[in-house]
């Protein structure tokens, strides 16, 4: 009786090492935020009038945001979305300003305005996740509400009247939780993707998952830097017509350029024209 020939097991399986530059994940001192702020107000003195075009664009979207959510309430998250997908868009006009003046050419409205159409694949895909996201956010919402409201959908003035009666707090709490579970999520995705696309031409899922190493490696730092963000929009909104937009528009724009440059490094930085 023959015996079977012995055959050995094939080696293991090893992925080639990738392709080009491997990224880096820089740690960052926790007010590093403030020095992305002073280099995007430095930007913005130096080019006042494409400032001026964005801070303007990012104004009456709160202008036209708060119209709806005044008067027409359950509108409010489909004009949301339309922001939503506008706003990627606009801030990555802000990044390509500074991106050039870091690469030291010469910025201009032309340029930064269309910036996007060599990214838009990838772009339009990363856009469609935080749509989808803001949709289930949306959806949650009223969830919270259903479960606290059982009369109906309520109107402008009763959900302000719920939110800062104390009685309420449990409403208030859920809603919260709810809601900067989402944030956060959509924060930790987009907080360096974007500029990360504009400077790499990456696809959108290695854009995100950079942001979410970004996040999970300074985790402390990023939240300051969302507070930050919090803080500096609350307080234009709080301004007669909103008007603080038109300058804190344009500096987060350009901090957020800062803010992914100091957080990511590459092996070597290429610019491109």
């Amino acid at each position: 009786m023959s015996s079977l020939p012995d055959f050995e097991a094939p080696p293991p399986y090893v992925p080639p090492p990738p392709e080009g530059p491997v990224k880096v994940i820089h740690a960052l001192g926790f007010f590093a935020p403030l020095g992305w702020l002073r280099s995007g107000w430095r930007d913005m003195v130096e080019h006042p009038g494409i400032s001026s075009f964005y801070g303007v664009a990012f104004w009456l979207m709160a202008v036209v945001l708060g119209a709806v959510f005044k008067s027409s309430p359950e509108y409010t998250m489909s004009i949301a979305s339309g922001c939503l997908l506008v706003g990627p868009f606009l801030a990555m006009g802000l990044y390509e300003v500074s991106r050039r003046r870091e690469a030291g050419i010469a910025p201009d409205l032309s340029s930064s305005i269309t910036c996007w159409d060599s990214h838009i694949k990838s772009m339009g895909l990363l856009v469609l996740v935080l749509i989808v996201m803001e949709l289930l956010w949306g959806r949650a919402s009223l969830v919270v509400f259903a479960v606290f409201f059982n009369t109906g959908m309520p109107s402008t003035s009763s959900v302000m009247q719920a939110i800062f009666n104390p009685e309420n707090w449990e409403f208030v709490a859920a809603y919260a939780i709810v809601g900067g579970a989402f944030a956060m999520l959509v924060y930790s995705i987009s907080a360096v993707s974007i500029p990360m696309i504009l400077d790499r031409d990456t696809d959108a899922i290695s854009a995100a998952i950079t942001s979410l190493e970004v996040m999970f490696h300074n985790t402390a730092v990023i939240l300051f830097w969302g507070v930050l963000i919090i803080v500096l929009v609350g307080v234009s909104l709080f301004m007669p017509w909103e008007i603080g937009l038109l300058v804190t528009g344009p500096l987060l724009g350009y901090g957020s350029w800062y803010a992914y440059r100091g957080a990511v490094r590459w092996p070597q930085d290429v610019t491109v024209p």
